[in-house]
């Protein structure tokens, strides 16, 4: 090939790639948004419950006035649990919907180079700087104290009211991606295997267990561990507490969270070595405080649950979850 031939190829290739650059910029090219809450990964929009649907269009308000119908959908996400930030952008707020003051009246708005968008229902850690995408934007509010038996959802709003649908799935992977090795370090010295308590006279320590003569479900597992042993950090991340459980100051009412590395958790009835700052995996925790005081011959163990309520048995390393 001539140099003129190569010059000629090389300008060629270069208007094509700028036509497709200027057809597809490089910001648009990501068109799915990131996973929003914790233990949703294709943030999947709340169904039909008594109090309405959750997708984009559904009827409002018996379908009068102008807002007969929904302008944003509602991704399903437990009370409590971490929210993240759908794509890069700077964050403004508070956005008030209901204009009540009620427990779920609080939201942000995010604009970025591509979308502008609102999220309800959620407190954020802050409302405005700038924000990565995937990076922990706030908490799920207490719909439940509001809307009892509703499906809770963040109510996700484009700000030109289109339709948000086709930017939330079906192409979204969950956040944050490093969760190949998903099973958790040893939690309590002389438990290798993270062994979940069976059932004694005060109740049963798998996920679900019922609690308080029928009433109610437990919420988190329960690792075997022996009053005051050393209690290791299940992953890497950023500690907060202190977490007051039974908020009676007794000799069990201490704890901790740890968030990071694409979990969050909750570790009771133990007592940290600090409560705030960075921990790795593996690394002294802190120590098992002495439950057989609080509770005579049951099977002493830290309670762990997940900061969305999910169940967290899968990430501990064999447990043997429910006893059959």
């Amino acid at each position: 090939m001539s140099a003129l031939s190569l010059v000629a190829l090389v300008s060629l290739v270069s208007t094509v790639f700028a036509k497709q650059l200027d057809a597809h910029p490089p910001q648009q090219q990501h068109r799915h948004w990131a996973q929003i809450c914790s233990g949703n990964p294709t943030n999947k929009i709340r169904g039909c419950d008594k109090y309405g649907c959750g997708q984009f269009g559904a009827d409002r308000d018996s379908g009068k006035g102008k807002h007969g119908k929904h302008q944003g959908v509602d991704v399903v996400c437990a009370d409590g649990a971490t929210v993240y930030a759908p794509f890069s952008g700077q964050l403004s707020g508070p956005v008030r919907f209901f204009h009540n003051g009620n427990a779920i009246d609080d939201g942000v708005q995010i604009k970025g180079s591509d979308f502008c968008v609102r999220l309800v229902c959620i407190h954020p850690i802050r409302y405005q700087g700038h924000i990565q995408r995937g990076q922990h934007l706030g908490r799920m509010l207490p719909m439940q104290k509001v809307f009892p038996g509703i499906i809770s959802h963040i109510h996700v709003e484009n700000c030109d009211h289109s339709d948000p649908t086709h930017l939330l799935r079906p192409a979204v992977l969950p956040l944050p991606l490093p969760q190949q090795n998903s099973r958790w370090a040893v939690v309590c010295a002389g438990n290798p295997t993270n062994e979940i308590r069976g059932c004694d006279r005060y109740g049963c320590g798998y996920y679900g267990a019922p609690r308080q003569n029928g009433k109610g479900k437990h919420k988190g597992v329960d690792v075997i561990c022996a009053d005051g042993a050393t209690v290791y950090a299940p992953f890497s991340g950023q500690l907060s507490g202190p977490i007051k459980f039974f908020h009676n100051g007794n000799a069990i009412d201490d704890g901790v969270q740890i968030e990071g590395d694409g979990f969050c958790v909750k570790l009771l009835c133990i007592h940290p070595i600090r409560y705030n700052g960075r921990i790795s995996k593996g690394q002294v925790l802190g120590r098992m405080l002495p439950m057989q005081r609080v509770f005579p011959g049951i099977t002493s163990h830290i309670h762990v649950e997940n900061c969305d309520r999910s169940d967290p048995t899968g990430n501990l390393e064999r447990g043997k979850g429910r006893l059959e």
